[in-house]
């Protein structure tokens, strides 16, 4: 049995945008494709989404609709257009569980233990503040019962583990609804900081294949232009200066008023000083190397995603540029930059070696070599048609020695282990034939078949007009 390292502090896991299932006012699920459903729902979710969709000049209200949270995402998810494939949180909850004295529930032989890991659900339609107000809630209630369970425990604090979006909710929480009373540390995973072109693309550009009921879900939330970047990201005329979203007033599918109240949400959680007022600890976690859209330009009523800003390609998560989830404020601390995409951040085997040192000061039960780990910049695709190849290519820094003759290596869960051809110059590529419909991970190595330093998620998809979710 693994020994568990001792954590004295509440424990709180904040998933990202689309990571809570939703129910509606009869308690049934209106959201929660993962694993095996995601593939069959996503055919037929647009057929119920426009009951999802948000009225204008929400705020940072509720629409009184009846739809409340359920739980965190289980297994992998998405809306495809809406961010990017996500895996899910019972990994990592089962992992904190099984590794560190915490607990989400009572147990057969402990049935009063209290419980010292939370997983906070929420409705990720709704804006960073309104949740921010329902996780001051939560904790209040969770923070409270754990002091009180025993004398030692009257001092404990809060350690956050949030994971994109949910980093921004948490800092709402700390910085504006005053948690920092209460929080210790905040360890954010692809946290968009700055925000997401990623974000801006879907809303102008709409939800490519899922039709025009997922494009008027995501252009009337708050929360998606609450991610929107909040750093000069747009190219609106050759050779001309860049500029921010909510200058650009003839975007499409953006709302002004969101936009500009976004601006002032992530402005006052600069201005703040309640965090480093209580010496919260901010501990970033930066996804490195990989292709991430951090520009635009504005082509008609299109944009275009460029990798570079001001001619330097900064790299990212696939999804949030580095220059926004490597960078808190003053009490956070230099980002840890692990070579991973943002759907698999949580899973990352490096981060959660480096979760040990952040949640408790006991030395690792256990530490895999780091040695073998290569960093690794992967290129593949979200999504497929059933019957087409896969086609993987990965690239080794020419910093690394013997870049070009490192052993990668590619295998679809429960698959075939597969050595990428080398291309030279440090050049990798594989081409998986026959992966059947469904969600996948791809789990991509260096040094030898068994060490994993990456996964990328791919849904493949049923072909023909059975594929449109609209219907």
């Amino acid at each position: 049995m693994t020994q568990r390292s001792r954590v004295d502090d509440l424990v709180v896991v904040v998933p990202g945008i689309l990571g809570s299932r939703l129910a509606d006012a009869d308690g049934h699920e209106v959201w929660g494709l993962s694993g095996p459903a995601l593939l069959r729902g996503i055919r037929t979710f647009g057929r119920s989404v426009r009951g999802l969709a948000l009225p204008p000049d929400l705020g940072d209200g509720h629409p009184g609709d009846g739809v409340r949270p359920l739980g965190p995402m289980r297994d992998l998810h998405g809306l495809l257009g809406i961010g990017t494939l996500v895996d899910g949180y019972d990994s990592l909850l089962n992992w904190l569980e099984n590794h560190f004295t915490l607990r989400r529930r009572a147990t057969k032989d402990q049935p009063d233990a209290p419980a010292n890991l939370v997983a906070f659900a929420y409705d990720w339609r709704l804006s960073c503040r309104y949740n921010a107000d329902r996780l001051a809630e939560r904790v209040d209630e969770e923070l409270g019962r754990w002091r009180a369970s025993a004398p030692e425990r009257a001092g404990a604090r809060v350690v956050f583990v949030c994971h994109s979006m949910g980093g921004l909710v948490t800092r709402q929480y700390v910085e504006r609804c005053g948690g920092a009373e209460v929080t210790r540390r905040v360890i954010t995973l692809g946290t968009p900081y700055r925000g997401s072109l990623d974000a801006l693309l879907s809303l102008v550009n709409g939800v490519g294949p899922a039709g025009a009921g997922l494009t008027a879900l995501a252009r009337s939330l708050p929360s998606l232009h609450q991610l929107v970047p909040d750093y000069a990201a747009l190219i609106t005329a050759p050779g001309g200066p860049l500029r921010y979203a909510r200058e650009v007033t003839s975007l499409p599918g953006t709302d002004e008023v969101l936009l500009k109240d976004a601006a002032r949400f992530h402005g006052a959680l600069r201005d703040s000083g309640a965090g480093a007022a209580y010496k919260v600890e901010y501990v970033p976690v930066s996804g490195v190397l990989q292709p991430t859209p951090t520009t635009a330009e504005v082509q008609g009523e299109r944009l275009t995603g460029r990798l570079t800003i001001d001619g330097t390609d900064e790299g990212g998560d696939g999804r949030v540029p580095r220059l926004s989830s490597a960078h808190v404020g003053p009490t956070g601390r230099p980002a840890y930059t692990p070579w991973e995409m943002h759907g698999s951040l949580q899973n990352n085997t490096a981060v959660r070696q480096a979760l040990y040192n952040w949640l408790t000061p006991d030395p690792p039960v256990r530490r895999d070599a780091e040695a073998a780990n290569v960093p690794l910049v992967v290129a593949a695709p979200d999504t497929l048609v059933e019957g087409e190849v896969y086609e993987l290519r990965a690239a080794v820094p020419p910093e690394i020695r013997e870049y070009d003759r490192v052993a990668v290596f590619a295998a679809a869960e429960g698959g075939p282990v597969r050595t990428l051809s080398n291309l030279g110059g440090g050049r990798y590529v594989a081409r998986l034939a026959g992966l059947p419909a469904g969600p996948h991970r791809v789990r991509v190595s260096t040094g030898s078949a068994g060490h994993v330093v990456m996964t990328a998620l791919v849904l493949v998809r049923k072909g023909g007009a059975g594929d449109e979710c609209d219907r």
